[in-house]
């Protein structure tokens, strides 16, 4: 059933408003906001510290409703996005719109009031580069949109840091390259086991475009740089002992699961455990690492 055919069947309610800023996704956005907040050496108010994380909570919750009012008509076609607000009827692609718009704009104007300029105009490059870089221009066209788009869920440790100190350093700029590595594997591993979803949609992701092989060798290759710019601040003398641990002892269990994934095929029948190990580890990997990163700067 299309969306214009299934629409305002079950009026919206917050419920659906909620569901439309993606808050799974949020939840990292935020953390990995706070961490870089937290890892900046500067104090911050807790005020406005407060606020700058409700913005970037705010930004990116709507950049997830422009993405879902944008894409109604592919997540109508999936299985897994099929009981969002828009596919599922629930809502009107003018409201999701409204909102989105409106969200985005209190975002990106109260953290330029309340906290300072540099951190806003991060945020609204970063809501600006989901929306009409992915979304927009990658998402339908190319295989490469998880490479190019991981950017836009990048920003949020750079924007923490720059509420903090009104400016950008090397750290920062590391922990933004260490998400935008980290997103093709994260992505592919979810995208070989829900194939079917976007050969369906018409969703032109890698292992639909160059198969499943290449997916996999593609994921091995993405760890490595992404390796690197996880251990990188240690050695270059921006943390301290406990992120350097942490970083190798997460990084070598991620690499042995992507080594996992990137060096089997599967069979008739698959379960796709490890593509599903890895994952999942991989979100727990961001958290872990974030986490300790603001956790050695507390330590200092």
């Amino acid at each position: 059933m299309s969306v214009a055919n299934h629409a305002l069947t079950i009026p919206a309610d917050w419920r659906d408003f909620l569901a439309l800023t993606k808050p799974r996704v949020m939840s990292l956005v935020v953390f990995t906001g706070l961490c870089g907040m937290l890892a900046a050496p500067a104090a911050i108010h807790p005020v406005i510290g407060f606020t700058a994380i409700l913005c970037i909570a705010l930004g990116a919750g709507a950049a997830g409703a422009l993405n879902q009012w944008y894409e109604a008509d592919l997540d109508a076609k999936m299985k897994r996005t099929q009981s969002r607000p828009l596919p599922a009827g629930r809502m009107d692609r003018q409201s999701a719109l409204h909102f989105g718009v409106g969200v985005a704009a209190l975002s990106v104007i109260l953290m330029g009031l309340a906290v300072n300029y540099v951190a806003a105009g991060i945020l609204l490059a970063s809501i600006l580069f989901y929306v009409l870089v992915y979304t927009v221009w990658l998402k339908r066209r190319t295989p490469q949109n998880i490479v190019i788009g991981g950017a836009a869920g990048a920003f949020p440790p750079l924007i923490g840091w720059a509420a903090a100190t009104g400016e950008i350093a090397l750290l920062p700029v590391l922990l933004f390259g260490l998400v935008f590595l980290w997103t093709p594997p994260h992505f592919w591993a979810l995208a070989l086991f829900v194939k079917t979803d976007y050969a369906n949609a018409g969703v032109p992701m890698l292992p639909v475009v160059a198969g499943e092989k290449a997916t996999r060798i593609q994921i091995g290759l993405y760890t490595l740089p992404m390796a690197v710019a996880a251990i990188a601040p240690w050695p270059l003398g921006l943390t301290g002992s406990l992120y350097g641990i942490v970083s190798i002892v997460t990084t070598a269990l991620f690499a042995l699961l992507a080594l996992h994934v990137a060096t089997r095929m599967a069979s008739d029948n698959d379960a796709m455990k490890p593509e599903k190990r890895l994952f999942a580890y991989s979100i727990s990997y961001l958290f872990i690492l974030f986490g300790a990163v603001a956790a050695d700067r507390m330590m200092a």
